[in-house]
This record gives structure tokens, C-alpha cells and sequence, in this order.
């Protein structure tokens, strides 16, 4: 690990990232964003001094993303589910708009829902879905890519607040912390 880092970045969990064997760090990073481009990317682009230049460094690589790592990431996300304790009729609900949804666009809806209270997801992500089926499919592409960016975002937030880097988890497994981000469960 390179010593010109800032003193509180040493020995936190940013610096056990940073110091990372390369596979490591881009199995962890795959769960913040599926293109493999990306991840071996913000992995080779290693040290990051402090959050922010890391955040930064995956925005940039977030919009240099071509169509086929975008569709990459896109399909390596999952549809946000509802708590098991919600109403039966959400679930279909729910259930049906991203079925419509995947059929349309060919991926999963994704959705980050940073800042919305958890009481308020729901019905959130299925007013988005009704709103976002209006879109022709280039400008919703576009919209996923944003929506994908802004989950990155806070998968690697997480990301870097773990003392250990992940292995490779699914999604929808509750022992995944980077997934238990803005984006499921809802």
C-alpha cells in the first residue's frame, strides 16, 4: 500500500481496500456495479486517498461505461423485492410491474432509493416503474444508467465502511451488506 496516504485513511477499512489483492477488489466491486470493465478499472485505479476520490473515481468510470458494459451491469442487477411482511396484493403488485417492466426493457428495474424512508419504498419504487414504462427504450436506458450510478455509489459507500471485503454474495442473500443498500429490500 502506498505510505503517501493521508494518516486516518491508514489502517481503515478504505486502506484494506486499497490494499487488496486485485481479484479481491474486483469481486467486492462487481457487487456495486456487474460490468467487469468497471470493477477491474476502479481496482487498478487503486490507492484512493479519502471516500470522496473514490466516489469520484466511480462516477467517472460510471459515464465512460460503453452499451455492452452497460447492459453488463443492467443484467447483473435484481428487481427490488418487498419485506416478506407486506400485503399479499403488494407483492402481486409489485410482482406484475416488474414483470411488464423486464418484458419492455429486457432488464430489471433499478432504482436507488437513498434518502427515501423505508416506510416510503414501496411506493416509491412502483410509482417509479409506472412512471419509467412511459419512456421509449433509449431514454430509459439512459435513466438505468443514472440509477445504476447512484447505486454504485452507495454499494461502494458501504463498500468502504466494511472491515473486510466481501466475497462475491447474491443480492437478495440478507448477509450481503453492500445489498442491503438503497435499493433492496423495499
Amino acid at each position: 500500500m502506498s505510505t503517501h496516504l493521508p494518516a486516518q485513511v491508514r489502517g481503515s477499512s478504505l486502506a484494506r481496500f486499497n490494499a487488496a489483492p486485485a481479484e479481491a477488489a474486483e469481486r467486492a466491486l462487481l457487487l456495486c456495479c456487474g460490468s467487469h470493465r468497471w470493477a477491474h478499472r476502479m481496482a487498478a485505479h487503486r490507492p484512493y486517498p479519502d471516500l470522496g476520490a473514490l466516489l469520484a473515481a466511480a462516477d467517472e468510470a460510471s459515464y465512460d461505461l460503453s452499451s455492452a458494459d452497460l447492459s453488463e451491469a443492467l443484467g447483473a442487477e435484481y428487481s427490488a423485492e418487498l419485506h416478506e411482511a407486506a400485503p399479499y396484493a403488494a407483492h402481486l403488485a409489485l410482482d406484475a410491474a416488474h414483470a411488464e417492466y423486464e418484458r419492455k426493457f429486457g432488464h430489471a428495474f433499478v432504482i436507488c432509493l437513498e434518502g427515501h424512508p423505508a416506510d416510503e419504498r414501496p411506493n416509491q419504487v412502483l410509482a417509479e416503474i409506472r412512471r419509467r414504462m412511459g419512456h421509449e427504450v433509449d431514454e430509459e436506458r439512459a435513466v438505468s444508467a443514472d440509477e445504476l450510478r447512484r447505486l454504485a455509489q452507495a454499494r461502494l459507500a458501504a463498500l468502504a465502511r466494511m472491515s473486510e471485503l466481501p466475497d462475491a454474495v447474491r443480492p437478495e442473500s440478507p448477509c450481503s451488506a453492500l445489498w442491503d443498500s438503497p435499493s433492496v429490500p423495499v
